[in-house]
C-alpha cells in the first residue's frame, strides 16, 4: 500500500472530468491521511456549473479563487441566490441542496472541503464521468 501524502500537488491526482467542469481531490482517504475531511479545486467552466443537489451525509465549503458566478443555497428561511467572486467563501449545511453556476467568461476555480469526505467518491460512479490518471506517477 502507497504511503498516504502529506504535500500534494494537483498533478499527483486524479481528475473527474465532467461536462460542467473538473475536479482534482487533493485530500481524500485515497490520497492523505485526513481522517474527517475532503478537499479538493473544481473548475468551472464559463456558462457551466454543478446544478442543483445535495449531500445528504456532508457538509460543505467552497472558496472562490478565481472567476464570478451564482451561487443558490436552499436554506430553512428560503432559497438564496447570491454572486460570487475572488474571496468568496460559502457554507452549505448538510443535506442543503445548491447550485454552482459560472457566469463569467473564463474558467471558475474554487476550493471544495467536504465534512466528512464521501461526496467526492460518490462523483466518481455518475454517469458520464471521466477519469484522468494523475500526470505525475509517484
Amino acid at each position: 500500500m502507497r504511503e498516504k501524502r502529506t504535500f500534494v500537488q494537483q498533478e499527483d491526482v486524479q481528475t473527474q472530468v465532467f461536462d460542467w467542469g473538473r475536479l482534482s481531490w487533493l485530500s481524500e482517504p485515497t490520497v492523505t491521511a485526513a481522517e474527517r475531511f475532503s478537499a479538493g479545486v473544481v473548475r468551472l467552466a464559463p456558462g457551466k456549473g454543478h446544478t442543483r443537489h445535495n449531500h445528504a451525509y456532508s457538509e460543505e465549503i467552497l472558496y472562490v479563487i478565481a472567476g464570478r458566478g451564482l451561487q443558490m443555497v436552499e436554506l430553512e428561511s428560503g432559497k438564496v441566490e447570491e454572486e460570487i467572486g475572488p474571496g468568496t467563501l460559502v457554507h452549505i449545511p448538510t443535506a442543503v441542496y445548491h447550485s454552482t453556476v459560472n457566469t463569467g467568461s473564463e474558467t471558475m476555480e474554487l476550493i471544495a472541503i467536504y465534512a466528512p469526505f464521501g461526496p467526492e467518491a460518490e462523483l466518481r460512479q455518475l454517469p458520464g464521468v471521466k477519469l484522468e490518471p494523475p500526470a505525475r506517477q509517484s
